[in-house]
């Protein structure tokens, strides 16, 4: 079980950390130029996809990063599971108190400043993200090490 939990960990982090950096670098720029007209139409299909493309990664991650508190591989430093609960924590706070909040300023539209927040705020998910990705992967090399 622990090996298990610890590779769904590895898979659901590097994954969104991946994609974060997608949606940070290309997708959400891109936003300023669907245009007027669409905008709102594109912003729905944009949550109802991404929901589909984020949401079970990200419930995953969750529940394995808390899951690793019961069944740490030996090696793993309790400090690094602590880490990364923190860093998920980080991400979901983030997400629905910085970033939500700005999609539903552009469910009526596109708006500029509600855009600019959304990029600028979303550098919060990026950055944890990246460390959550370095942090699985150091899980990794401490078990190497251990074995």
């Amino acid at each position: 079980m622990t090996r298990l939990v610890l590779l769904a960990q590895i898979g659901s982090t590097l994954y969104m950390v991946g994609l974060v950096w997608f949606v940070q670098l290309v997708h959400y720029p891109l936003f300023g130029g669907v245009g007027e007209e669409g905008f709102a139409r594109y912003e729905a299909e944009h949550q109802r996809l991404t929901t589909w493309a984020v949401g079970p990664a990200m419930l995953v991650e969750l529940v394995t990063a808390i899951a690793l508190f019961w069944w740490r591989p030996a090696g793993v430093p309790l400090w690094m599971v602590i880490a990364g609960v923190a860093l998920v924590g980080v991400v979901w706070l983030s997400t629905w108190l910085l970033q939500v909040p700005q999609h539903r300023a552009l469910q009526s539209g596109f708006n500029a400043e509600a855009h600019r927040v959304l990029v600028v705020t979303n550098w919060v998910r990026t950055v944890a993200w990246s460390l959550r990705g370095v942090l699985v992967l150091a899980m990794v090399g401490a078990i190497m090490r251990y074995d």
